[in-house]
């Protein structure tokens, strides 16, 4: 594996700006920052498992989650010492708890919506590890586990505190054992909104919420009340997650229009992602009803389809969905019109 950057939930930008922010300001925050940012070239990046996917989807899988959390007490060695296990009671530690259960929630999501056992659909366990480093300021997917820090206290709280997040980078799992999306570009963006797709889905299938009835906001909470904003990021209004004086206005893009041509964070595959969110938002609420049950089912379709290429494109993964959902729900059905104008309204697609 060569050394590239993680799959995290916080964008490089934000870290950036947080880093660059006054120290009379953002003391401890600044600095913490500066930390997460080095530590992002220094996660190897996930490996491909295509091979291990067709090995271990021989035979009946294990549907029963097992999940391990760990505790690196402050350290960066990974996993650290372990705390609870499955079928364990409370700690009393909220990150250990909050992890276990965000993992319990993410699995049962998984399966009982598309009957996947795990993320690897073959029962992989799930492990995650708390507490990792000093007030660190990101979660991460590492291609084998859950990473969460406890955030700097003066911009981020613990990274444990919204389900969705947890859901986010385990989508990313999903996504390295299905389509295996190259995170650079369009189809780098197109893997981070797939982990945000799905890590509203787990938040929204969790509260058993409607399309309407969502927030539809990545990283809800994680803000402490220093900051100007609501969140890391909007499906419903890329660009409004937030506001700060100090760190600047949530620089996503809602439309191809404003699609942003850069060498940065990979081809700028967390700016980028807003456009595809947004499209899934309005394919979603223009459905109506929970989600999950239409727009989601038609995008789980398109990431497992034969017809999507690791490299491809927004456009290509638009007309993958507009065939899924004439496939699933019929040609010129509410699903199949709404999802391809909700493409059409984000620029994607004539």
């Amino acid at each position: 594996m060569t050394s590239r950057s993680p799959r995290s939930v916080v964008p490089p930008y934000l870290l950036r700006a947080v880093a660059d922010a006054p120290e009379d300001r953002f003391p401890r925050a600044a600095a913490a920052a500066r930390t997460a940012l080095a530590s992002m070239d220094r996660v190897q990046e996930p490996k491909h498992v295509t091979g291990l996917r067709a090995a271990r989807t021989a035979g009946a899988p294990d549907v029963a989650p097992r999940r391990t959390i760990a505790d690196a007490a402050g350290t960066t060695t990974l996993p650290g010492r372990v705390v609870r296990r499955e079928g364990d009671g409370d700690t009393g530690d909220p990150a250990v708890d909050e992890a276990y259960a965000g993992l319990g929630a993410t699995h049962a999501f998984w399966l009982e919506v598309f009957g996947r056992a795990s993320i690897d659909g073959a029962g992989l366990p799930l492990g995650a590890t708390v507490h990792y480093g000093r007030e660190y300021d990101n979660a991460y997917w590492d291609g084998q586990r859950m990473v969460f820090g406890d955030g700097d206290g003066e911009v981020f709280r613990r990274f444990t505190v919204a389900v969705d997040v947890i859901g986010h980078e385990l989508a990313h799992g999903v996504t390295q054992y299905t389509a295996d999306l190259v995170y650079q570009g369009q189809s780098g963006a197109l893997n981070e909104s797939m982990s945000d797709v799905f890590g509203v889905l787990v938040a929204q299938y969790a509260a058993r919420q409607t399309a309407e009835q969502a927030s539809w906001l990545i990283g809800e909470g994680l803000f402490a009340d220093a900051v100007h904003g609501v969140a890391l990021r909007s499906m419903r209004a890329p660009g409004t997650a937030y506001d700060d004086p100090v760190l600047g206005a949530d620089p996503q893009p809602a439309t191809m229009a404003d699609y942003v041509e850069t060498a940065e964070d990979r081809g700028g595959v967390h700016l980028n992602s807003g456009i595809p969110n947004h499209a899934f938002f309005l394919a979603a609420t223009t459905i109506g009803g929970p989600a999950w049950v239409g727009a989601g089912q038609v995008w789980w379709d398109a990431l497992t389809s034969a017809e999507v290429s690791a490299s491809i494109d927004f456009a290509g993964f638009a007309a993958v969905t507009v065939r899924a959902a004439a496939a699933r729900f019929g040609a010129g059905s509410r699903e199949h019109t709404a999802v391809a104008g909700a493409w059409q309204r984000v620029g994607v697609t004539a």
